[in-house]
């Protein structure tokens, strides 16, 4: 145990050092020519994008002058039309492009990516010194493994993720307004009780997606044995929906007519396909925006997001699925118990103070055109902290005795790590080794760890190919075997 943490402390100072402590200022004269192809920037035109311009927002330095941000996800720039872009933010101003031709030149002072296309074997490497990481990651872990991993993790300068730890939480992200939330339930209890009689089940499961980290399907199926479900879509499909509503689309759309139909329901089965702290879509926010009571699995730290301490039925507050399908049977049952879970809808009823904070202070919006949506809001936050870098850096270089230089920063796995998926019911070790779940997703794991721990050898060792990540991978795991 002490090897290990003499061995992360070493590694996390490796990192400050050579990948993170970016110590010249591309505007500087000295060493102009470093890094910067001679073409780099003789085909990028940059528009001066129409954006808001902050309050706090002075700077009249020309084109030429700015630093500059790279997407390297090209088909998230957040920008139309063209490749290019000035974005003048709240503090600050930057050029911004998806252009990779510019990677090397001196003024790229921070590469953006997003998550889900990111790849340790078509990393941009060598990592430059003097180049903020940046990552932005909304998407469920399942998407991309291997930023859930320390080594991945700690690479990255800034980040925006659904961990309300990141620099730019998007936690809230599938929530549009609180009004969304608190909107009158769409069925009435007592048309849902009329829905019963006419032969529906108290609870409804929509899923389409059936092969997830969190093997949802599992713990639903062994529930259905002690309560009716009604099962719409390809994942334990035992009703059909109405043809009208048999496009999937109109679920991820929300639908008019789709939404009229679900809402007749009492209980919506809310699984999300990763278990990961503040990892909440909306799975949990349109039952509670329909009226429906959500029976959730999925963040462990829900509870800090409800509206209320009685809105949503929480999977994991109960010893086994037979405990759970007791006691919606008796919410079943119980028109008084089961209304409780709806206060929230009333005025002055929705109590979660953190919500409502989050909410309110929130810069970006959702479907808001009133206010930016997070990608721009996170190139901004980028652009004004890079700022901030370089003249504090500038400063620095002047007056070394009197100005410090800024101090490094480095994302860790608060920002996005998320756990080892684990069986949906039941012990891993009564699973069958034939079981899809137990051959993908666990193993999916574990090998996302080796490759973040070869991106990391690769930048330590400066390497430039991308394409040696297996041979890097191949020498570490010799050493775990060697016992090193």
């Amino acid at each position: 145990m002490a090897v290990q943490a003499r061995a992360l402390v070493s590694l996390g100072l490796w990192l400050l050092r050579a990948g993170l402590c970016r110590c010249q200022d591309p505007g500087d004269s000295a060493d102009r020519a470093a890094f910067q192809p001679q073409s780099a920037l003789s085909d990028v035109e940059f528009a001066v994008a129409s954006t808001y311009r902050g309050p706090g927002n002075s700077d009249t330095r020309g084109n030429k002058e700015l630093p500059i941000l790279l997407w390297w996800s090209a088909g998230l720039f957040p920008h139309f039309p063209g490749d290019t872009e000035r974005v003048d933010c709240a503090l600050s101003s930057c050029l911004v492009t998806r252009n990779r031709k510019v990677q090397l030149h001196r003024r790229t002072s921070a590469i953006i990516f997003y998550g889900t296309d990111f790849r340790a074997y078509e990393a941009p490497l060598p990592r430059l010194p003097h180049q903020a990481w940046a990552l932005f990651h909304e998407e469920s872990p399942m998407n991309n493994y291997v930023l859930s991993h320390g080594p991945a993790v700690r690479l990255f300068n800034y980040t925006a993720t659904f961990r309300r730890e990141s620099d730019y939480p998007l936690t809230l992200q599938w929530l549009p307004t609180l009004e969304y939330l608190l909107s009158p339930p769409a069925v009435s209890l007592q048309e849902k009780n009329r829905w019963r009689r006419a032969g529906l089940a108290p609870v409804l499961y929509v899923q389409s997606h059936c092969d997830v980290p969190s093997d949802r399907d599992r713990y639903v199926r062994e529930l259905m044995k002690y309560i009716e479900v009604d099962s719409y879509g390809k994942c334990l499909n035992n009703k059909r929906l109405p043809e009208r509503l048999e496009d999937t689309a109109t679920a991820t759309e929300e639908d008019r007519q789709f939404m009229s139909f679900v809402s007749r329901y009492k209980f919506h089965l809310a699984l999300e396909n990763g278990l990961c702290p503040d990892y909440v879509t909306e799975k949990l926010w349109r039952p509670l925006h329909l009226g429906c009571v959500p029976v959730y699995r999925g963040s462990p730290s829900v509870a800090d997001w409800l509206p209320s301490d009685r809105s949503a039925v929480l999977i994991d507050s109960f010893p086994s699925p037979r405990a759970l399908a007791e006691y919606l049977r008796a919410l079943d049952e119980d028109d008084a118990a089961y209304a409780r879970f709806l206060e929230y809808k009333s005025p002055g009823r929705a109590t979660n103070g953190r919500l409502l904070e989050a909410l309110q202070s929130r810069e970006w919006g959702v479907s808001d055109m009133s206010r930016p949506n997070y990608l721009n809001g996170f190139e901004c936050f980028v652009c004004d902290q890079e700022n901030r870098r370089l003249a504090a850096e500038r400063a620095h270089r002047r007056a070394p005795n009197t100005r410090p230089a800024p101090p490094p920063r480095m994302a860790d796995n608060s920002h996005m790590g998320c756990p080892v998926p684990s069986p949906g019911y039941g012990p891993i070790e009564d699973i069958p080794t034939s079981d899809s779940w137990l051959q993908m997703w666990p193993q999916d794991y574990w090998q996302s760890l080796d490759q973040a721990e070869g991106l990391e050898s690769l930048i330590r060792h400066n390497e430039s190919d991308p394409g040696l990540l297996w041979h890097h991978i191949q020498r570490l795991a010799a050493r775990r075997t060697a016992g090193r």
